[in-house]
Order: C-alpha cells, then sequence, then structure tokens
C-alpha cells in the first residue's frame, strides 16, 4: 500500500454519476507542487455509499477512444478522470464545492505518470480522500442527490 499523502489548498467538491441511472458518489479534485502539476482525485468516504474504485469508473466510460493507447496502461483513465476534475473546477456546476484552503488527506490506490502533460498536469494520484475538517466533509455529503442512496 502506498504512504497516505495530506495536503492543504484549493478543493473542488462534486457529486459524480458512477453507476446509471443513480448512483452517486461524491469527488474531489485537488493539486500539488508549485505550479501544480500533480493531480490528486479522490471519492470522499461517505456512510451508506460504497468505495468507488476511480479507475474502473473510468474504464467504464471507454476513454481510449478519446484518449487513445500511446500513453500505456491507465493512461487513458487518469485523463477521464483528469478531464473530470479539471472541468468540475473550471466550470463551476450548481450543487458543487470550491474550498479554497482546505486541509485533505489520501489514502492512495493508484499513480499514473503522464508521458505528456494533459489538463496541466503530469501525474495524477487517485484514492480515498478525506477533508479534516468535520463540518466540510458533512458539506460535502449534503452534495449527494437524494436518490443516490
Amino acid at each position: 500500500m502506498a504512504q497516505p499523502m495530506t495536503g492543504t489548498g484549493r478543493v473542488t467538491v462534486l457529486p459524480l454519476l458512477h453507476t446509471w441511472p443513480d448512483r452517486y458518489g461524491i469527488l474531489a479534485y485537488t493539486t500539488l507542487g508549485a505550479f501544480g502539476q500533480t493531480a490528486v482525485i479522490g471519492y470522499l468516504p461517505l456512510p451508506a455509499i460504497p468505495d468507488m474504485p476511480l479507475m474502473d469508473i473510468a474504464t467504464r466510460h471507454h476513454p481510449r477512444k478519446v484518449y487513445g493507447s500511446a500513453g500505456g496502461p491507465g493512461y487513458a483513465e487518469a485523463c477521464w478522470l483528469l478531464c473530470t476534475g479539471w472541468s468540475g473546477r473550471v466550470i463551476r456546476k450548481p450543487g458543487s464545492l470550491e474550498l479554497h484552503h482546505a486541509h485533505w488527506a489520501l489514502e492512495p490506490d493508484s499513480t499514473t505518470h503522464l508521458y505528456k502533460t494533459t489538463y496541466g498536469h503530469d501525474r495524477l494520484h487517485t484514492g480515498r480522500l478525506t477533508l479534516t475538517n468535520p463540518e466540510l466533509m458533512t458539506q460535502a455529503g449534503d452534495l449527494l442527490p437524494t436518490r443516490s442512496c
């Protein structure tokens, strides 16, 4: 198992429909590095919501049709996740949170080194992300649509 990671900074939190038609989880996107070159995308562990295997969810969206297979195993899936997190930040949707100075901790499931810069990132860490402020975790949990449980 990889070492846990922690950080403080801007975190975008949004609901993610991961199994059609009504299974949602909460996704968090943040960055590390002086220029945000490392992306961190995690699912928030919430009661009554199963863990979300992010790379598997990405695979179900057939990302190789868009990103190809030149980057090696996991590259297309990482790009799909980066697009999801990055676009959730750039085009803020109703029902999302933008936290400007949040403390977080990640239990990494995977790390993908990208063969070229994608959405401004050279690397992606995925896994279970927790906002260390319990009040922010509650706010994030409130983003779940009521039909998701």
